[in-house]
C-alpha cells in the first residue's frame, strides 16, 4: 500500500495510543489501515504511550483486540521508560504510587519496592503515576517519604488523557498533589515530553530518521521538538485545528487523523 508524501521519507514512526490510535476501547476510524500501510511499506513502528496503568503485555493485547498488529518490543510506555532510567542507576529502596504494572517496572529495574512494609515512608525514591485504584494512604506515605528526603520521580506530567466521555485526570494531577503536600518540585519527570522517554525510544530503534505522531501539542509535539525529531499532530484527541494553527512550536505536519496523515 502506498504512503502519503508526509511519511515516506522516515525510517521509524513513533505512534501515540490514546487519541491517536484509539479513544477508550474504540479504534479511531482509519487508524488500523494506516498502521498496516506503514508496516507494508517497511517502516519501523514503536507505540509510545504515557499511559502507565497497564504492562506492555496489556497494551499488546489491546492493540491486537482492536485490530492492530504489535509485538512486545514495539511498545514503550512511560513505565518502561522509568525502568530504563532506573536500571542505569545504583539500586535502593522505592515506594511506588501507581498500578501493579509500574510496581513491576520499578522492581525489574533492580530497585527494591518497599510498598506495604515498615520501610515505605523511608524509601530512597518515590515513583508516581495515576492509576484507577489510587487511595489516600498512598499519598500519605509518599508525602512522608519525600519530606524525609526521598527523591520524587513522576512518570509523566500529563494533566489529563482523552476518553470517550471527555478528559480524565492524569499522572500530572497526582504529581502536583504531592508537590503541594511536600512543598517540593519533582526531581525528575520521565515520560513525554521529557528526554528520558525519547532516549529509551532511540535505544529500541537504532539509527534512522524518526517521525513522532501524537494528538497533544504540549506532550507529543513538544517532546519531539526537544528530542530533535520531526512531529505530526493528529486532531483526533486533545487538540483542535485552531490550537494547531496557533501552536508554538509548530508540528512538522498536521492531519485530521492518522489515516489522513499516512494514506495517500
Amino acid at each position: 500500500m502506498n504512503l502519503s508524501p508526509a511519511v515516506r521519507s522516515y525510517d521509524h514512526v513513533l505512534l501515540d495510543l490514546d487519541g491517536c490510535l484509539w479513544l477508550g476501547d474504540q479504534p479511531i476510524p482509519g487508524a488500523v489501515d494506516a498502521v498496516t500501510a506503514l508496516r507494508d511499506a517497511g517502516k519501523s513502528i514503536l507505540f509510545l504511550t504515557n499511559d502507565v496503568r497497564n504492562p506492555p503485555e496489556g497494551f499488546v493485547s489491546k492493540l491486537w483486540r482492536l485490530g492492530f498488529r504489535a509485538s512486545l518490543d514495539e511498545v514503550l510506555s512511560a513505565g518502561a521508560a522509568v525502568q530504563f532510567v532506573l536500571a542505569e542507576r545504583p539500586g535502593g529502596t522505592a515506594f511506588v504510587v501507581g498500578s501493579q504494572a509500574l510496581v513491576d517496572h520499578v522492581a525489574e529495574s533492580g530497585w527494591r519496592v518497599v510498598n506495604h512494609t515498615e520501610f515505605a515512608a523511608r524509601a530512597d525514591i518515590v515513583v508516581v503515576a495515576a492509576h484507577d485504584d489510587l487511595v489516600f494512604d498512598e499519598l500519605r506515605v509518599a508525602t512522608q517519604a519525600v519530606l524525609r528526603g526521598a527523591e520524587l520521580i513522576g512518570a509523566t506530567r500529563d494533566a489529563s488523557f482523552p476518553m470517550p466521555d471527555g478528559l480524565w485526570p492524569g499522572t500530572g494531577a497526582v504529581v502536583s498533589a504531592l508537590e503541594t503536600a511536600t512543598g517540593r518540585t519533582a526531581d525528575a519527570i520521565i515520560g513525554k515530553p521529557e528526554g528520558p522517554m525519547y532516549a529509551a525510544a532511540r535505544d529500541r530503534l537504532g539509527p534512522g530518521r524518526i517521525l513522532a505522531v501524537g494528538d497533544r501539542l504540549e506532550i507529543d509535539i513538544l517532546g519531539a521538538r526537544r528530542a530533535g525529531i520531526d512531529s505530526a499532530l493528529v486532531l483526533t484527541g486533545g487538540t483542535t485545528r485552531t490550537e494547531a494553527d496557533a501552536a508554538d512550536p509548530k508540528p512538522t505536519h498536521v492531519a485530521d487523523s492518522l489515516s489522513t496523515l499516512v494514506l495517500p
